[in-house]
C-alpha cells in the first residue's frame, strides 16, 4: 500500500515532526499540503519538499481562517495535525493560567475547529491522525498540562472515530523527539531531559522526527486502524 494519487493536508507541517511527515508522505507518492502561521516558514518548507508540494499560512486559533483554508484546499484524502505551542512544565501553583489557555487554544481547542472544517472535504476512505505525547502515560512533576492536554487528544480520538466513521481517526503519542519543541525548552531543562533519555532508554538515543513520521505514514495507509493511539517513544514506558 502507498499513498499515491493521495493528498494530504498536514497541519503543522513546516517544521519537526509535521514537515518529517510531509516529506514522507510525498516520497511515497502523495500530494502535499502544509500550513502554519509563519509565512517564512511555509515558503522554506515548500522549497526543501518535491515540486508541487502546497504551503499556506493558517493560525489554527483563527475559525474564520481556518473555514477558508479548508475551503481553499478542497477535497483530499488525509489529514495529519501537528501544530502546537511549546509546552509549559511548572508547577501549577506558579503557572499562569493565560499561559495555559493559550496552550489549549493552539493544540486543543483548534483540534476541534480543524476537524469541523476539514472533514466536509475529506473524503471516505480518508483519514484524521492527531499528535499527543507519552507523558500522558508518565506524568512527571510539573507536567500536569501537558498531560493534561494529551489526555484529552486521546480520548477525543477514540470518541471521533466513532462519531466521524468511515473516516478512520488515529493518533500519534511521540516520546522525547528532536524538534524546535525540545529546543525551545529553558536549556537546563532541555539539557536534563537528552541526558537521562540517553542514558537509559533502550534505544540509546532520543527520536528524530523521521522516526515518528513512519507511524503517521501507518496510520494513513492502513484501512483497519481507527480509534487507536500508536506510541513511538524508544521503550521509555519500560523504564
Amino acid at each position: 500500500m502507498s499513498l499515491r494519487g493521495q493528498r494530504v493536508v498536514v497541519v503543522g507541517g513546516t517544521t519537526g515532526i509535521g514537515f518529517a511527515v510531509a516529506e514522507a508522505a510525498a516520497r511515497d507518492g502523495a500530494a502535499v499540503v502544509v500550513a502554519s502561521r509563519r509565512r517564512a516558514k511555509v515558503d522554506a518548507a515548500v522549497r526543501r519538499l518535491p515540486e508541487g508540494a502546497e504551503g499556506h499560512v493558517l493560525d489554527v486559533t483563527d475559525e474564520t481562517a481556518v473555514r477558508d483554508f479548508f475551503a481553499t484546499v478542497g477535497a483530499f484524502d488525509h489529514l495529519v495535525y501537528t501544530a502546537g505551542e511549546s509546552p509549559a512544565f511548572g508547577a501549577l501553583a506558579t503557572t499562569d493560567l493565560a499561559d495555559i489557555q493559550q496552550l489549549f487554544n493552539t493544540r486543543l481547542l483548534s483540534v476541534y475547529a480543524t476537524v469541523k472544517y476539514a472533514t466536509p472535504y475529506l473524503r471516505a476512505a480518508g483519514s484524521i491522525t492527531f499528535t499527543t505525547g507519552v507523558l500522558s502515560l508518565r506524568p512527571s512533576p510539573g507536567s500536569s498540562t501537558v498531560v493534561g492536554l494529551a489526555g484529552a487528544v486521546e480520548t477525543l480520538t477514540r470518541a471521533l472515530a466513532v462519531e466521524l466513521a468511515p473516516l478512520r481517526v488515529n493518533a500519534v503519542q511521540p516520546g522525547l523527539v528532536r524538534t524546535d519543541l525540545l529546543l525551545n525548552l529553558p536549556a537546563d531543562l532541555r539539557d536534563r531531559l537528552v541526558k537521562t533519555a540517553t542514558e537509559t532508554l533502550p534505544v540509546g538515543r532520543i527520536g528524530e522526527p523521521e522516526d515518528v513520521a513512519e507511524a503517521y505514514l501507518y496510520l494513513m495507509r492502513g484501512g483497519y486502524s481507527t480509534g487507536t493511539v500508536v506510541r513511538v517513544d524508544g521503550g521509555s514506558v519500560l523504564v
